[in-house]
C-alpha cells in the first residue's frame, strides 16, 4: 500500500510505499497549560521529507515503525 504526499519542493504530490513511512506525535503545551498531541506520518523523497498529519484512528490503525 502507498501513501500520498505533498512534496513541496516538486510542488505535486507523491506516493510512497508504506514500508517507508515511519509515525510520530508532535506534543506542545498550550497557554492554558493542557497538551496537545498531534500524529503525523513521515517519510522521506529524494532528499525532501515529508510529513502528514493524519487522525489518531488512522495512526493507530498503521502498522509501522514509531519514531
Amino acid at each position: 500500500m502507498e501513501i500520498q504526499f505533498y512534496d513541496v519542493k516538486l510542488r505535486q504530490k507523491v506516493s510512497i510505499p508504506e514500508s517507508s513511512v515511519r509515525k510520530t506525535k508532535f506534543e506542545r503545551t498550550t497557554k492554558d497549560g493542557s497538551t496537545q498531541t498531534r500524529y503525523a506520518l513521515r517519510a522521506s523523497n529524494e532528499g525532501t521529507k515529508l510529513t502528514k498529519f493524519c487522525s489518531k484512528a488512522d495512526w493507530e490503525a498503521l502498522n509501522v515503525p514509531e519514531e
